[in-house]
């Protein structure tokens, strides 16, 4: 990656960079960047709070969302992955979640998929579980810290943690060497250790080495094909095989905290990750041995229909001759008849097809009361798990060829009973997993923070002086002049350096998080005192990563698990 203007180095050791990007210097010596043009791009579409934390807001011709989780695009508008992915805003459920990360605090973990669950088991101190993996195919750097912070917070709170090495994903997607992979692992598993992961209380893996995932991942291949593979990641006729047995080897990681026992289960990822999450959950059903749903007679309903119908059982006063027992042809020829208000009303029709289905299946079903119950289906239970389950509801029940209804049960209760049942005769039981999402970091360049481009990002490896010289070359969100600046203040939400304090550099500290912020947009901070601070501090921090990083050596040469390979061959795709 390039950039369309040269960059020179002043005599205090900032960067100003020149030609296209019409930066300088202050007279007191301070650096102001003045073209992100370019940057801007791929840089997060993010407002940053003054209380160090984050708001979503949708830039004006953004880029449509493509979430690929082997690509390197950013996501230059974060409120798409609500509006098009069905990820739910952070912000709506932390206040459930005791003791929050300050990276939720600050909204740098901006969305979710299913969290309550597990918001719900850490409050009550109920068994969770959360587990993220990691590529080895380069240095670990301050970006990946993000995903090790979150693992590590999740099992202080009591959750059984999981790290994991992806060393055959590195190798069939990234087409890595064993001896690539076994020496990039090494320096993963010491930062998540020095950070403060309990091997004790959790456990370490590498995916090549555990034969419980790869045979969890064989039954869960049984359950996918082809096609949601070409879907879902692109994959054609030139995809290696590798590749698509990688895949649902991390179908099996993300399902693999509940082999022993069924428990929420959050994975934290970036967003582009999010595929995997959607098609691990889809899995997770499809292994169950029963479906429980909301039924009102004895059609079946999609879940569009079901809420509609729902919403006209409620109705019922409206149109019952005994609105103790009304009748699906009532209630079909009701909804057929209902004008505008009716239907904006029952607040769930905004579908003309939906409508005219669920019209047709209650006409069709006659004079059969519409009456509420939970419905079992069978998906894959074996012929005694489906009496067993007959067998243990209470209550009054009508059994079919292929699914029992039961009246005097609610839906949680019905869920329970079935997963009890399932993991007496053999069956996993799986809670479908939940995920967080963080922001992307920005490159201290501009752009995506990137593996490929050092300058870009600062790893945890870096010499503590070259991680100072980072920071201090980094672009910035100051004004053209320092004269400016104090009067308009600066652009703390477009400065990659002050991301670098909301992320890391602050900590724990919410109120120097806010300071920092609203000095700088309140024009008493100047970029190149700033910056320099923020050197300072992240000097500090890699000084002590490293020490850290020394001293958890021998603990990690303890652990049961390899840091060679035995694993032998060329990378996937070479002659």
């Amino acid at each position: 990656m390039t950039r369309d203007h040269d960059a020179r180095e002043t005599e205090d050791g900032d960067v100003t960079e020149t030609g296209d990007s019409d930066a300088r210097e202050t007279e007191d010596g301070d650096v102001i960047d003045t073209a992100r043009a370019d940057a801007s791009v791929a840089r997060e579409t993010a407002r940053l709070r003054t209380d160090g934390g984050t708001e979503s807001d949708s830039a004006a011709g953004a880029d449509d969302v493509a979430l690929d989780p082997w690509g390197s695009s950013t996501v230059s508008d974060y409120r798409k992955l609500f509006e098009e992915f069905g990820i739910e805003e952070f912000d709506d459920v932390l206040p459930e979640v005791p003791n929050p990360h300050y990276l939720m605090r600050r909204g740098v973990i901006f969305g979710h998929r299913d969290y309550d669950p597990v918001a719900e088991a850490l409050r009550n101190d109920d068994p969770a579980a959360v587990l993220s993996g990691f590529m080895p195919t380069g240095d670990p750097h301050i970006g990946h810290k993000l995903v090790f912070d979150e693992i590590i917070w999740h099992q202080e709170q009591g959750a059984e943690a999981y790290g994991l090495i992806a060393d055959l994903e590195a190798h069939a997607a990234r087409g890595m060497t064993w001896e690539e992979i076994d020496e990039h692992a090494r320096d993963y598993l010491l930062s998540l250790l020095a950070l403060g992961f309990d091997p004790e209380e959790g456990e370490l893996y590498r995916q090549s080495d555990n034969r419980e995932l790869q045979d969890l991942a064989f039954e869960l291949g049984s359950k996918a094909n082809f096609s949601e593979f070409q879907g879902i990641y692109g994959f054609d006729g030139e995809t290696n095989v590798s590749h698509m047995q990688s895949v649902v080897t991390q179908m099996a990681d993300i399902l693999y905290p509940q082999l022993e026992e069924p428990k929420p289960t959050v994975i934290p990822v970036g967003p582009d990750q999010d595929p995997h999450v959607r098609f691990a959950r889809d899995l997770a059903a499809r292994m169950r041995f029963f479906g429980v749903t909301e039924a009102f007679a004895s059609f079946e309903l999609d879940d569009a229909e079901r809420a509609l119908v729902a919403a006209v059982y409620e109705e019922r006063e409206a149109y019952a001759e005994e609105p103790e027992r009304p009748r699906c042809e009532e209630a079909g020829e009701w909804l057929a008849e209902a004008d505008a208000a009716d239907l904006d009303e029952l607040g769930v029709v905004d579908d003309d097809d939906v409508l005219d289905s669920a019209v047709e299946k209650l006409d069709n079903a006659g004079m059969e009361p519409l009456r509420p119950r939970v419905r079992f289906l069978d998906l894959n239970a074996t012929d005694d798990a489906f009496e067993a389950l007959v067998e243990t509801i209470d209550g009054e029940k009508r059994r079919y060829d292929a699914h029992v209804d039961a009246f005097d049960l609610d839906a949680d209760e019905a869920e329970e009973l079935a997963r009890e049942v399932e993991l007496d005769h053999g069956g996993y039981g799986f809670v479908p997993p939940s995920s967080i999402y963080h922001r992307f970091m920005t490159g201290l360049t501009g752009g995506k923070m990137s593996s490929s481009i050092p300058a870009s990002h600062i790893s945890l490896l870096d010499d503590p002086e070259e991680g100072y010289d980072k920071v201090k070359a980094a672009t910035t969100g100051g004004r053209d002049t320092a004269e400016e600046q104090r009067e308009l203040g600066g652009r703390a939400d477009e400065c990659p350096v002050y991301e670098l304090y909301a992320y890391l550099l602050a900590g724990d500290d919410d109120e120097f998080a806010k300071e920092v912020y609203d000095e700088c947009v309140g024009g008493e901070r100047l970029c190149g005192g700033c910056k320099e601070q923020a050197a300072e501090l992240m000097r500090g921090f890699l000084e002590e990563h490293q020490e850290k990083r020394e001293e958890v050596e021998d603990l990690l040469e303890d652990l049961d698990i390899s840091l060679e390979s035995p694993r032998r061959g060329v990378a996937p795709g070479d002659d």
